[in-house]
Formats: structure tokens, sequence, C-alpha cells
């Protein structure tokens, strides 16, 4: 798989912006999720916002590594300071440095899920798979699994090739939070990796019915639909409720996609195709 970088990704300020890139980069977005959006952040706010609440620009999120960045520094054991501006470095593709605070935070407090659950991600988002699959172990228990981290090791599982390790994750996660839209893309193109392009239609159309899908979703269904030839229907799908520009952009990246893809299965090559999603 590509790894295009990620930042391309997580800046993105409409669905169509998403809708392109995911094709045309045919990216690692190793954060993106079905969070909901920022309310806006003050340039001169005092009080940092919610950890669990995303931006939606890049001025936001750069506005958020400073906010917790600051906050962090002062007090380098506050743990959801620490998640936190880990998580606004791999959204402003800081990879490295956010690696390296939660490897700090996380040797001040090795017993503490969250933390390792962030740190796990910012592995996978570095590249560090195998690094990150120990970690994300640590983050739950088999008597109390976490369906978030289920799915982010079904991801990293399948950036490793490991890809039915990984749907048995999916799988796993999906009995926790039965018809999750973040889990059901992730088994998708899971399905895609293998070449296994009707199953990979069926699971990415339940996640595109559901109401938390994101607009990725819908387009790595229509890679998957036009993948199998019936492109007219994957266009479509690709350019549903999007302005004419954009949809015309989008159409022209699946067509784009498409022919790699294609030249890829007629050679016996693997896909290229967006990663899955660890979530944040």
């Amino acid at each position: 798989m590509s790894h295009a970088p990620a930042r391309a990704l997580r800046f993105i300020t409409s669905t169509a912006a998403a809708a392109v890139l995911a094709l045309a980069t045919a990216g690692c977005n190793t954060t993106g999720n079905s969070t909901s959006a920022s309310s806006g952040l003050n340039a001169q706010a005092s009080v940092p916002p919610s950890a669990s609440v995303a931006p939606r620009s890049e001025a936001e999120w750069r506005q958020s590594v400073d906010v917790w960045g600051e906050r962090y520094r002062k007090d380098p054991a506050d743990i959801q300071a620490a998640i936190a501006y880990a998580r606004a470095l791999r959204a402003t593709d800081q990879r490295a440095q956010a690696v390296a605070v939660l490897q700090q935070a996380s040797l001040r407090h090795p017993d503490s899920m969250p933390l390792l659950g962030a740190y796990g991600r910012a592995l996978a988002d570095a590249g560090q798979y195998k690094e990150a699959l120990g970690v994300l172990g640590k983050a739950h228990t088999p008597d109390n699994p976490d369906w978030h981290i289920l799915n982010a090791q079904g991801a990293v599982l399948d950036e490793l090739g490991r890809h039915g390790e990984a749907r048995k994750h999916y799988e796993a996660a999906l009995k926790i939070m039965p018809g999750n839209a973040a889990v059901l893309s992730n088994l998708g193109l899971s399905y895609a990796l293998t070449k296994d392009l009707k199953g990979a239609e069926m699971a990415l159309r339940e996640a595109t019915g559901k109401p938390d899908a994101s607009p990725r979703a819908r387009q790595n269904l229509a890679l998957v639909i036009g993948l199998q030839g019936r492109f007219a229907e994957a266009e479509r799908i690709a350019s549903a409720d999007l302005p004419p520009a954009e949809a015309e952009a989008n159409v022209r990246y699946l067509r784009e996609m498409i022919v790699k893809q294609t030249t890829a299965k007629r050679q016996t090559r693997p896909l290229s195709l967006p990663s899955p999603d660890t979530g944040t």
C-alpha cells in the first residue's frame, strides 16, 4: 500500500475534498474517523478545547497544537494533554514528534489504556506497525475488549498483510458495536486488499448506509464498484451530492485509480488501496 502524507487527508475542510484526496492519493489516513465537528477554537482561548472534539481545518489543528502543546509542556504528566497534543501533531503531519510525546507519557503512565491506545495509533501512523501492534495489545484486555482498539488492531494487521487476522478483529469489534460504519469500511477495504471485490462491496454498502459513514467510505465503495467494471455506477457514487466542479474532479481521480488498480490486478500485483483507518 502506498502512504501519501496523512496531513493532506486531515486538513480537509469539505466532504468533497475528502473524497478527492482519498482517491487521488490512495494514501494512509490513520487518524480519520467519525468524530464530531469542532465548535471552533478561539485564537485567544485560555482553556484548551475538548480532546474529544476534532478541529475541522488546518488552522484549527495548528491552533490545537499550540494550545495543547503549551498545556503539555507545563505538565508532561497530564495524560489528557499528552493525548490531545499528540493527536494534533499527527493531524499536522508531525508524526515522529507525536510518537515521542506518547512514548514519554506511556513511560510515566504504563498502565493507562487510553494513553497506550493513542500511542499505538501514533506508531501505526508513523509506519511502525509491529511496534504498534504490541502496544495496542496492551491497550485493552480480553475480558474487557474495546472495539476502538480492536478496529485499530485490525487496521494494523491489514497493513502487515495479515488480512485474515485483521478481519477477525473487525468482526470482534462489530460484535461489540454492531453496524459501526468505520469498522465496516475497514472490513470492506480488507476484502478489497485480497481482491474479494464482492465481499468488499457488501461491507462498504452497509457502511455507507449508516448515518455516521465518512465520505471516504463512499469513495472506497465507488472504487470497488469501478474495479468490477461498473463504471457508470461508480461515477454516480463518486459524484453524488457534490458541486459540478468537485464532482468532475472526483470522477477524474476515480478513473485514474481504476486504471492503476486494474493494471495491478492483471499483473497479479497487490492492489494499492487507501489504508484502513486506525481512528484517533
